[in-house]
């Protein structure tokens, strides 16, 4: 099973997907796929915030993240990937396309990117070890609420997360999209917590 967990800063969407791995642990364990850099000290806080939360018999993985879809097919159990704007954040800065004014070069570097999003969950569903009670739980930011961004990269970022977020509802089972802490789920049965 895929379940999709979309929503603003702050909405309550990670606490909702560890709720949901939190059940999930009854089935064979957790893996906290973990995809931020501590790159200033504001971020190492949200990062410690997050590792307090987490059950000690969590396993978490925060190896290269180009490898991620590779290691999506070897792991069993609930997968709880956190998040994926963060995954595509470190895709998108290290793409040099990112900051040109070339447009063709842009789309073609946006397209490698969120085909390396659209691995991630084809590498779930193809793995040939995959069990019934595996589940995979991804968290994603909605960035395309708030202002347009005034600069070009923004603009960008904002509406490649915007087509990603698009790639991970097709697949998913279940999508929730968390307000103020409460999901609502919009696509699939709704798992409820």
């Amino acid at each position: 099973m895929i379940t999709v967990i979309l929503g603003g800063a702050r909405s309550g969407k990670s606490t909702y997907a560890e709720n949901l791995a939190r059940e999930g642990a009854r089935h064979g364990g957790v893996v906290y796929l973990a995809t931020a850099d501590a790159l200033d000290q504001e971020m190492e806080k949200r990062i410690q915030i997050h590792k307090t939360r987490r059950p000690s018999d969590w396993r978490t993985w925060e190896g290269d993240i180009e490898t991620l879809p590779d290691e999506i097919k070897k792991l069993s159990g609930t997968i709880l990937l956190d998040c994926l704007t963060m995954y595509m954040s470190r895709l998108f800065l290290s793409s040099p396309e990112a900051e040109g004014d070339d447009e063709n070069a842009w789309f073609g570097a946006e397209s490698k990117i969120l085909c390396m999003v659209e691995k991630i969950f084809s590498s779930f569903i193809e793995s040939p070890d995959r069990n019934d009670g595996d589940h995979l739980i991804v968290v994603s930011n909605e960035v395309g609420y708030g202002l347009v961004p005034t600069y070009q990269m923004g603009r960008r970022f904002r509406d490649m997360q915007g087509r990603a977020n698009q790639t991970a509802a097709r697949y998913a089972d279940n999508v929730a999209l968390v307000v103020a802490g409460l999901p609502l789920h919009i696509k699939g049965d709704g798992i409820r917590h």
